[in-house]
């Protein structure tokens, strides 16, 4: 029988995983699909990839997804995300130089202390006319917004006390070591990439920030989901099955071999391998430090697309856009993450369907059952660092309440 081909874009990093080994390890040829893969640069590419219908579906950071629906920076483009592929899994680097300022010992900051001394750096470069500055993947990426997350709330004014600029994450420890940033906010391998090769120090996973912070996702194209929904559900439970294969740590070693592949991620094994394990080397010949929930795929129904998490990132968009909510842009945005499609794929599998579509984000304080249509389903906790929570029915009266 004929396979349904599948193009999908990515941009080399540990959370493409999911397509790469439903391609490589069967998953998708059990659900009749052949997935080819296009490896792509930088996330503008993988989006007009996407856009102009080279290819099918995409690996993409979440925010993006989000920006292309509303037509933030180009005309609007109906988007739809039936699929979380990860939540958290970014760190923020330091150039060395900067480190040696504001961090101790060998392990990572915390967030509130080291926010303080970044702050009197920050403000003593800014007023000496020369800002630090930082580099993300794209404006609009989950990284932009963790990063100045974090910054604004312990009191450094992004775009006025800090510089926040755009770099490849492949590039990104090439830029720590020319200098042309002081610190990077990037997925793995390329945080491990920049402190194996003594350029950089790890110095807050985005875990310690947000912890179940949403990251990237299956995006398509709407018209896409129209004309090929049945391609798109078997798609889904490709994926959902890869996710089970990848957390199981009897897998770790080949999946971590079949990334590193020229093909892929055309990177060393070691910090993949680290990464899939949850484990952070933060400086340069240091021992790896177990972070837990580093990275986060499958457990807790960590691929539903909560609609609740597209509102979040919705809210740092007019927060850092500078524009008005709009209640009538809220809805396009929560309406771009799709649970029911999730749940049209996944019903009579056993795997756990969440009843809601939203939940109140960063409140959940330790392991919570929750409602489900399907199976048993545990939530973890999921704070913010600074203790505040989000209610996606109240945007607007959150943003009134951020520094």
């Amino acid at each position: 029988m004929a396979l349904d081909k599948v193009r999908i874009g990515f941009v080399p990093l540990v959370d493409a995983a999911l397509p790469i080994l439903a391609r490589e390890q069967g998953f998708a040829e059990a659900e009749g699909l052949e997935i080819e893969l296009v490896r792509d640069m930088t996330w503008a590419t993988v989006r007009d990839r996407l856009l102009y219908g080279h290819t099918d579906a995409a690996h993409m950071v979440a925010p993006l997804a989000i920006a292309t629906a509303l037509g933030r920076g180009r005309p609007a483009v109906p988007i739809a995300v039936p699929f979380v592929l990860g939540l958290n899994g970014n760190a923020i680097t330091l150039a060395l130089p900067l480190a040696e300022q504001v961090l101790d010992g060998e392990g990572l900051g915390d967030p509130v202390t080291l926010g303080a001394r970044l702050k009197a750096v920050a403000q003593a470069r800014a007023a000496a006319g020369r800002r630090l500055r930082f580099g993300v993947v794209h404006r609009y990426s989950s990284h932009n917004y963790m990063l100045r997350y974090w910054l604004a709330a312990v009191g450094i004014r992004p775009d006025h006390d800090v510089e926040i600029v755009t770099t490849s994450p492949t590039f990104a420890a090439d830029a720590l070591a020319v200098g042309e940033v002081d610190g990077i906010c990037v997925g793995e391998p390329w945080n491990s990439v920049a402190v194996d090769r003594g350029v950089g120090r790890i110095a807050l996973v985005t875990a310690q920030i947000w912890r179940r912070g949403v990251e990237k996702v299956l995006a398509l194209r709407e018209q896409t989901v129209a004309e090929r929904g049945d391609v798109v559900q078997r798609l889904i439970r490709a994926l959902h099955a890869a996710a089970a294969h990848f957390i199981d740590p009897a897998t770790r070693d080949a999946s971590a071999a079949i990334l590193a592949c020229p093909d892929y991620l055309d990177a060393p094994v070691d910090p993949i391998l680290r990464a899939i394990g949850d484990r952070v080397r933060v400086v340069s010949g240091a021992d790896p430090l177990h972070v837990p929930d580093f990275m986060f795929q499958y457990r807790e129904a960590a691929n539903f697309p909560w609609r609740s998490q597209a509102a979040w990132l919705y809210s740092q968009m007019v927060r850092w856009d500078r524009t008005p909510f709009s209640p009538e842009e809220a809805h396009i945005a929560q309406g771009v993450f799709r649970p029911d499609l999730y749940r049209a794929a996944l019903a009579g599998s056993g795997a756990p369907l969440p009843g809601a579509s939203s939940k109140l984000e960063g409140a959940i304080g330790g392991t919570v059952a929750a409602g489900s249509t399907q199976g048993r389903l545990m939530l973890g906790s999921d704070p913010f660092f600074d203790g505040r929570s989000f209610d996606p029915d109240d945007i607007a009266g959150y943003l009134d309440t951020l520094p």
